[in-house]
């Protein structure tokens, strides 16, 4: 967006999620998108489930996409290009996330941000598992590392962007998807900032494992920075 141009509004912004099982809290989630917005977003699920969670998101509104279970990062990814709106807002369906939050990160957006990015772990993440924030950490600190800039928290799922930015990025990993959404921005150069947010108790049970899973995200980020760090020494 440029100087000239008009600010983005509500009206221009569809949440993301993908969903797997979640008919604990995809209601309160999607509740509370519809409160924070006045039902002004559009809210797009990419779902896999086999219980409610499909029905209770449509009786809430949301359109939902149908998939076969491919894991986390397939949905996600899906749902960003399911998204027509000029600003996209990813968020997970377990509640964590602060969806009060949405206009703050629009804000970003319109002082100029391509991709604003929640960092839980700036007030401590009291309410996640101590293995999962000392992991989140520690990933931060590996591709902060290899990036070259710091970063606080390259794992969360809250996120902001401009639709140009996911158009033009081709967005590849699977559980380290997370990562990867923050990490290639990053390395392109695009105006990218962290701002704190609060992280609250999941409703229902998560569904990744620890250590399969952060083997799966290191995986990525290391995989991720490599690419980046190609592209750009290759002509």
């Amino acid at each position: 967006m440029t100087d000239t141009d008009a600010p983005y509004t509500l009206d221009d912004v569809t949440v993301v999620m993908g969903t797997y099982n979640e008919e604990t809290a995809i209601g309160t989630v999607l509740d509370d998108i519809d409160d924070v917005t006045d039902g002004r977003a559009d809210v797009v699920c990419v779902d896999s489930s086999d219980d409610r969670t499909p029905e209770i998101a449509r009786e809430h509104g949301a359109r939902v996409v149908r998939q076969e279970p491919l894991g986390y990062g397939v949905a996600v990814r899906s749902a960003l290009y399911e998204a027509d709106t000029d600003v996209v807002v990813t968020t997970d369906c377990d509640d964590t996330y602060p969806m009060e939050r949405i206009p703050d990160f629009l804000e970003y957006v319109n002082e100029g941000y391509d991709v604003v990015s929640g960092d839980r772990l700036y007030w401590g993440a009291d309410e996640m598992p101590a293995v999962n924030r000392f992991g989140n950490a520690a990933f931060a600190a590996v591709a902060s590392l290899l990036v070259g800039e710091r970063l606080h928290d390259t794992t969360t799922g809250m996120r902001a962007y401009r639709r140009d930015v996911i158009e033009a990025i081709d967005w590849t990993r699977n559980t380290g998807l997370s990562a990867e959404l923050l990490i290639r921005p990053v390395c392109r150069d695009y105006d990218v900032v962290e701002v704190p947010i609060e992280y609250d108790d999941r409703l229902g049970e998560t569904k990744l494992d620890p250590l399969e899973g952060g083997a799966e995200i290191l995986g990525s980020i290391l995989t991720v920075c490599a690419e980046e760090r190609l592209r750009r020494v290759l002509p």
